[in-house]
């Protein structure tokens, strides 16, 4: 997989994929910075009359539904089918799923539209995989490896390749499965760390080496650069400087001593 993994950077630095985000707005800094600082670049835009123009010039669409509300889901319905027919990937992130009945509603449409790719905490992917689940808004109360089961249901109603992030990060692809050990526990004290994921996912798809693998290789890459801005951290915020740097300083020898 190493070798993977240091392929597709390569091909994603050298490929710049523009990354059109309907995103959250607590997390839309954030995510642009991280988008920039791997090689990619970010666009945000949520206006209706764009959404068929921005599907023609982007690589990849990421739906973000952290701060729903009416005018955001029409726009995001319409980006879906617009990425949809030029043939782009497309990546849900069903942030709070199983908070309210609005937001499972959205989902349920959404996962009918077949996502490319399905990222969220255990509690998101068991929630709308109707697995047995506990929700806390947008915080996960179920490990990892606890949704596993539902996400292997999940990849093969929709599908999609399911990554479940959290301490180990787990990407299901029907009978497909792979671990990422890598990360470190301040990634869990930022805002948007998940919603970041998400957006690297995105960045990965349109030049990897197939889609399973680029998910695989954002998480590890994630997981890695968590790791190297932990040994500089002091706190959070500067957790988060470190992360950006990472992002834009990693190559594949620190691929190789990281990668777990």
């Amino acid at each position: 997989m190493e070798s993977e993994i240091v392929k597709n950077l390569i091909s994603l630095r050298e490929g710049q994929p523009l990354v059109h985000s309907i995103t959250n707005y607590v997390v839309m800094n954030n995510t642009a910075n991280a988008l920039l600082a791997i090689g990619a670049s970010p666009l945000m835009s949520h206006a209706h009359p764009e959404q068929s123009d921005i599907a023609k010039i982007s690589n990849a669409l990421v739906i973000n539904i952290g701060t729903l509300d009416e005018y955001w889901v029409n726009s995001m319905l319409l980006a879906i089918h617009e990425a949809k027919a030029a043939g782009k990937p497309w990546v849900l992130d069903p942030v709070g799923a199983g908070a309210s009945n609005f937001r499972n509603e959205v989902l349920h449409q959404f996962l009918h539209l077949g996502p490319t790719v399905i990222r969220g905490n255990a509690s998101e992917i068991m929630a709308i995989a109707k697995y047995d689940v506990s929700s806390k808004g947008v915080d996960s109360v179920h490990q990892s490896a606890e949704a596993i089961r539902a996400a292997t249901m999940l990849s093969e109603q929709t599908g999609a390749v399911v990554c479940i992030s959290g301490e180990t990060d787990y990407i299901v692809h029907r009978d497909r499965l792979m671990a990422v050990h890598n990360g470190h526990p301040l990634m869990a004290r930022v805002t948007g760390m998940g919603c970041t994921a998400t957006a690297i996912i995105a960045a990965f798809l349109p030049f990897s080496t197939g889609i399973f693998d680029g998910v695989c290789s954002a998480m590890a890459i994630m997981g890695i650069c968590g790791e190297m801005a932990g040994k500089l951290a002091q706190g959070s915020g500067s957790f988060q400087m470190a992360f950006y740097d990472a992002l834009y300083q990693i190559d594949e020898q620190q691929i190789s001593v990281y990668l777990k």
